[in-house]
């Protein structure tokens, strides 16, 4: 039986990175970059205006007062996406608008609101402007500079920042296609709605967990559906996933009981077993192992236990065939709003709910802990760690939690 730890290593490297593949930029969102990106040109292309107002020269400007304007002649009006046609003199002025280029000789933009027009003069009242309000060229970026590493994850900044560099497309890692495989006579898919409310059918919950965990890592769900308890009908859904994904999820069946086949299945499909169980709970009975060379791994079938094996095993896992670096959610240290026991033994990981109260985080449970009760999950925030020498945790002690997402930092007052 491995240790929490020593199963983590073992799932890691059995997987590895999926191929690169040239997308669409709007399709690269919350994907890797596949390779170093340098930028083709320099941004701005040009130093244009920060402002609407107008360019003239700092020394042409200070000591601006409304009572003692500085009187300037227009020579030029620049919008937008014009380019400026004659160089500025001492005692001249441009009118220009936010992102024209500014002509040369100008090194301050004056606020249109620090200025006012009569006929072709601007009368400038203020010189707090003098010397600012410019976009230097390049001062963004520069031609042949490194903008991103391989491994950048993409978000909205970073799309934006390739678009600026005109990039339509961009290679980036695969998405993984996450095979999911139900099993069991008494599992039935949501299509069996009447049997699943008269009990004689429990329905497939796991699914659609999986599904959804699975999506939040940004991979492909694919569905396999549900086998039957039939060695014939195990081995036909495994091998569909194994010709097809990039790693094979099942629920349930890596138990010893006499219906489970999954132990069959792989032994006919050729797996190659790296570990069966884990000293943990929930989630004890663990399978992990590869199939012609695409990695499977066997999750419990009781849902809690489903959650957060996945939480600890699939995730990061998926995570690194993705090219993601950082694998795990951060972690917190908590302290313990009750005593808690556990059977010892086992490391334990409860479902919890986490808070910060003056500076400090504190830690409760959500209930009743057995590994079928879902809601338990449905409530928690983070997963709370017992190590396995502790089997009587006091009220006030600090144990370590792993916040299942960020929702537990929000507010919902305004930050300013």
């Amino acid at each position: 039986m491995k240790t929490v730890r020593e199963a983590i290593d073992l799932v890691l490297a059995g997987v590895t990175r999926l191929p690169e593949e040239a997308v669409p930029l709007p399709d690269a969102l919350d994907r890797v970059l596949a390779e170093a990106v340098d930028s083709p040109l320099d941004l701005p292309a040009h130093t244009n205006s920060a402002m609407d107002g107008y360019a003239v020269r700092a020394e042409d400007v200070r000591g601006a007062r409304r009572e003692t304007p500085k009187r300037l002649r227009i020579v030029e009006e620049i919008q937008a996406g014009q380019s400026p046609t004659r160089a500025l003199c001492p005692g001249e002025a441009t009118r220009i608008f936010t992102g024209a280029s500014t002509p040369e000789g100008a090194d301050t933009v004056v606020r249109q609101e620090d200025a006012e027009r009569e006929g072709d003069v601007a009368l400038v009242l203020r010189d707090r402007d003098a010397g600012r309000n410019l976009r230097f060229a390049g001062e963004d970026l520069r031609r042949g500079a490194r903008v991103f590493d391989a491994g950048t994850l993409l978000g909205p900044a970073q799309l934006g920042v390739l678009a600026s560099m005109a990039m339509d497309r961009v290679r980036v890692v695969r998405r993984a296609r996450i095979g999911i495989l139900a099993s069991g006579d008494e599992i039935a898919g949501l299509d069996e709605r009447e049997a699943i409310l008269a009990g004689r059918k429990t329905a497939s919950s796991n699914t659609y967990t999986l599904d959804a965990l699975i999506r939040r890592t940004g991979a492909e769900p694919v569905h396999l559906g549900i086998a039957k308890d039939t060695l014939a009908s195990m081995t036909e859904h495994f091998a569909r996933g194994f010709a097809t994904c990039d790693l094979v999820v099942s629920t349930a069946g890596v138990s010893v009981g006499e219906h489970d086949y999954v132990h069959a299945a792989l032994d006919a499909l050729g797996v190659e077993r790296s570990f069966w169980k884990v000293r943990m709970r929930p989630g004890a009975p663990l399978g992990f192992g590869t199939v012609r060379g695409v990695p499977w791994i066997g999750l419990p079938g009781n849902p809690v236990s489903t959650m957060v094996c996945f939480e600890l095993y699939v995730r990061p896992a998926i995570l690194k065939m993705q090219g993601h670096t950082a694998l795990f959610r951060r972690i917190v240290r908590a302290v313990t709003d009750e005593r808690i026991t556990t059977g010892g033994g086992l490391m334990h990981f409860l479902r919890a709910v986490v808070r910060e109260e003056a500076g400090t985080h504190r830690v409760r449970l959500t209930g009743p802990q057995g590994s079928g009760i879902l809601t338990s999950m449905a409530r928690a925030n983070a997963l709370l760690i017992v190590p396995e020498d502790r089997n009587d945790v006091p009220a006030g002690e600090t144990l370590t939690a792993i916040p299942l997402d960020n929702g537990w930092d929000a507010s919902a007052e305004p930050p300013v």
